[in-house]
């Protein structure tokens, strides 16, 4: 997951804007508490995320993947007044700590969580969706897609992440695993979609953003 030199990323992390008191308490209780810390966005991408939905100005956001609620926090800051953020994870264990940080953030009124598969969530949300971040299991990428283009606003931007992977998006087809050939199908799929115009941001393990083309 580490593409860029460790001093550089130090560099690009100064530069980026001040992270928040309880960001920063967020990722030392994840740290320390945590199984797969390096899951959490972390600030560099949380400030890119900040920064793409104070552009969108979203009234709905979804998020298909929790973990410990850092990107929630991020994307959230940048709802338009009255938005909502709905975030979908299945994870039993993290969802009280994921709520005491929304409370500490003072967000409770824009972040709404949701506790089932995101396949069964997504049909419920109020459309049209703003921005959607898919951050969870990669097999699934594609379905995901298939599940949230049809509900976007015309300029709105569907987010992936991890589309990277570490690199293992490179391997021969027969070499790749179930994860590597889904994301490498996700990405496929996103640049064959003319709804969409895509860029792949080579930050962090990879972010892919599809912004929805207007009819």
């Amino acid at each position: 997951m580490q593409f860029l030199d460790p001093a550089l990323e130090i560099y690009c992390e100064a530069h980026s804007g001040k992270e928040r008191q309880y960001l920063k308490e967020l990722t030392t209780e994840t740290e320390d508490k945590v199984h797969m810390p390096q899951m959490l966005s972390g600030h560099l991408q949380g400030r890119f995320l900040s920064t793409l939905s104070h552009l969108v100005k979203p009234r709905t956001i979804v998020e298909i993947g929790t973990y410990t609620g850092y990107s929630a926090l991020c994307l959230a800051e940048g709802l338009a007044e009255g938005g909502m953020l709905h975030t979908i994870d299945i994870d039993p264990y993290l969802p009280e700590m994921v709520h005491r940080y929304i409370g500490k953030a003072g967000m409770l009124d824009r972040i709404t969580m949701h506790h089932r598969p995101a396949l069964e969530v997504i049909p419920t949300l109020p459309a049209p969706f703003d921005l959607v971040f898919i951050d969870a299991d990669k097999q699934n990428y594609p379905s995901y897609f298939d599940a949230v283009i049809g509900k976007m606003r015309p300029g709105g931007l569907i987010l992936a992440d991890n589309v990277l992977w570490s690199g293992k998006v490179l391997q021969p087809e027969g070499q790749q695993d179930d994860q590597t050939r889904a994301l490498v199908e996700y990405v496929r799929r996103v640049n064959a979609d003319p709804r969409v115009e895509p860029v792949l941001v080579p930050l962090r393990d990879g972010l892919l953003l599809a912004r929805v083309r207007s009819a």
